[in-house]
Parts: structure tokens; C-alpha cells; sequence
């Protein structure tokens, strides 16, 4: 899992921009899967059946990762950038960069003033993300442009994966956590039931443009017929000290079974069957209510005549940073009962 774990988030996919994941996908599933396609808009779809008659399930993780697009390239070859999602500008001064270029890949670092000049500044400003700028070592516009960068050129953060902590419990920090995590899942849970008796199909969705609008998903599921469907997220936990933060969603306390959030009020059936795998199968899990967040389940469950849908949610801290943390125990429990939840026989879906 670490070694898939890592390629994934190596790869740079911002939203809109998600072609390297999309291949590597489409590549990795092919003989996994009996079909893999990537649609117009870059979804990769695959589809795997059964041995057995049964329901078609439908799961589901996002590949895109919040990054920026170059707006303006000043002359002295600084860059201005826009948001492709959504970001703390708090956190955005001095953070390495990866600007997915023409010509390759390049590194660069938003700027800041030196500490030296805070004095003369207010240091409580925070200032907007149209006030900064990206700093890739270019001189001119000239240069910048020869290097392979135009507007419109794609960024992510240009931090590294990394594995840390006590070895009885490792916690993964990295880019593009969210939500290469829930691809990573899926892709395992399809890899653990390669030699397993199952009943029905399974459509595996890797959707694009998640963190814009849920957009992949909408597209994708007005097609994708199922009878239910598992969407798996990372979710933001509240377990450091924040005054704001409540200790209801912990960091290694087991995978989010998800009750609400704003974009979704779970189906009852689907929560019920996941809380009961759970339970049967010694899987740690927490109930998550959550409105400050939304998944590609909330896009899928109103699509065709409606689809039940649950969804799994990996416990993450910093979430849409540079910085990313999950805990390894929390991606295992979730690839636990994922793989529950497809095995479980006589499924029923009924409101």
C-alpha cells in the first residue's frame, strides 16, 4: 500500500489537469479489470463482474488535487496564479511548488518578504493569493516563457512523500492525499479480489475535477447505471488543539463511516450495512457528520433514478495543504470494509 500509496501522490494532477494520473490508472487496471476506459473529460472507468449473479456497485474515489494555474507572468519573471480549489492563503507564503510545464516539469517557491522587513510591514496582514506570487528562478517574461511556462500552465504543491512517526503505527505525510488515498483503496481492494468469489459487477470511477464542483462524478454517473454505490474520501479530522475543533473525528481511530455532510445525507440502508460489517468484522470505524465538506457521492446519489450511497472517509490532518497526514491503520480499515461491503451477500438496497 505505501509503495502505491507513494507513486500516486507523486503524480500531478491538479484539477483539470489530471492526464498523468488518468494514463497511469488506465494502464495499471488493464489486466485487472475486464474493461478500462478513460471518458471524454478524463474519468478513468473500469468495470470487473462477478462469478456470480448479484447487484452492480458502483465505487468511486476523485484523482484531481487541489493545486494553481499561472494568471500573468510579470516581466521580471515572477508568476501570478489562480486557485484550481480550494486553499488557506494563510498557509501559501515560502511553500515549494511544481509547475507542470511545456518543456517538463519545473520547481518553484511562492514568495514571501524576508523576516527582516516585518518590521516595517503589519505582520498580522494575511495577504490574498492574487497579491503573491511564484518565484522559478526566471529573470524576464522572456525566460520565464523559454523555460516552458505560458498562462494557462498547471502547478501543485511541490512537496515530497514521506512516512513517519512510531513504527507500530506509521502516518504518511504528502501532497495529493486527498484523494490519491481513496484511488490508492480502490485499486488495492481490486487487487485483493482478483482470485475471490463475488456476486454482481463492479464499477470502479476515478473521477476528475472533484475539488471544482464534483464535476467528474456528475458527468460520469449520468451514464454509469448501479444499484448502489460506495464513494471513498479523505475527511478532515478536529483532533489538535484548535479552539474551533470538537475531538469528534480522530487521526487512527478507524475508517469514517459517513451520516452527513453538506453535500449528502447518507442513505440509511447503506450507513446501516456499513456500521454492521464493521462491527461483525472488528473493523474500527467512527460515524462522521461533517458539513463542512462534500464528496463525488453526493453527485452520484441524485444521479438517474437515484443511487444509494454510502461513503467511506480516511481521517486526514491539514487537509488541502502541502502537508497532508492520514495514518496507515485508517487506509487499511477502509480497504477492510470496502471489501465487506462488495462481499457481503444479499445485499439490499430498498429506502
Amino acid at each position: 500500500m505505501l509503495k502505491l500509496l507513494k507513486t500516486l501522490t507523486s503524480l500531478s494532477g491538479p484539477c483539470g489537469y489530471e492526464h498523468s494520473v488518468s494514463y497511469f490508472l488506465q494502464d495499471y487496471l488493464k489486466d485487472k479489470t475486464d474493461e478500462v476506459f478513460i471518458d471524454p473529460i478524463g474519468n478513468v472507468i473500469a468495470r470487473k463482474k462477478g462469478d456470480k449473479p448479484g447487484p452492480v456497485l458502483l465505487l468511486t474515489a476523485h484523482m484531481d488535487e487541489i493545486g494553481f494555474i499561472v494568471k500573468k507572468i510579470e516581466a521580471n519573471g515572477l508568476l501570478r496564479f489562480e486557485k484550481l480549489g480550494g486553499h488557506d492563503d494563510r498557509i501559501l507564503l515560502a511553500q515549494p511548488v511544481r509547475i507542470m510545464g511545456e518543456k517538463g516539469e519545473l520547481s518553484g517557491v511562492i514568495g514571501t518578504m524576508s523576516a527582516h522587513y516585518v518590521k516595517f510591514d503589519d505582520p498580522a496582514k494575511v495577504r490574498k493569493h492574487s497579491s503573491l506570487y511564484i518565484d522559478i528562478g526566471a529573470s524576464s517574461k522572456q525566460e520565464a516563457e523559454e523555460m516552458g511556462v505560458e498562462v494557462g500552465t498547471p502547478i501543485t504543491w511541490g512537496t515530497e512523500f514521506q512516512v513517519f512517526g512510531p513504527e507500530s503505527r506509521p502516518l504518511v505525510r504528502s501532497k495529493a492525499l486527498d484523494d490519491r488515498a481513496g484511488c490508492a483503496v480502490l485499486v488495492k481492494v481490486l487487487e485483493e479480489l482478483q482470485e475471490v468469489s463475488f456476486a454482481g459487477e463492479l464499477i470502479f470511477l476515478f473521477a476528475v475535477q472533484e475539488e471544482v464542483g464534483l464535476r467528474g462524478a456528475k458527468t460520469a454517473a449520468e451514464h454509469l447505471f448501479a444499484d448502489a454505490a460506495l464513494a471513498v474520501d479523505t475527511t478532515a479530522v478536529n483532533d489538535t488543539p484548535e479552539e474551533t475543533m470538537d475531538q469528534s473525528l480522530s487521526l487512527g481511530a478507524g475508517t469514517g463511516i459517513k451520516v452527513m455532510d453538506f453535500s449528502l445525507i447518507v442513505h440509511k440502508t447503506v450507513k446501516n450495512l456499513l456500521v454492521k460489517l464493521a462491527k461483525e468484522q472488528g473493523i474500527p470505524y467512527q460515524l462522521e457528520v461533517f458539513p463542512g465538506i462534500g464528496t463525488d457521492g453526493g453527485a452520484i446519489t441524485y444521479s438517474n433514478k437515484g443511487i444509494p450511497t454510502g461513503v467511506l472517509s480516511i481521517p486526514s490532518r491539514y487537509a488541502h495543504s502541502p502537508v497532508e497526514v492520514v495514518d496507515i491503520r485508517d487506509i487499511e480499515a477502509t480497504t477492510e470494509l470496502v471489501k465487506a461491503f462488495i462481499l457481503e451477500e444479499g445485499k439490499n438496497f430498498a429506502f
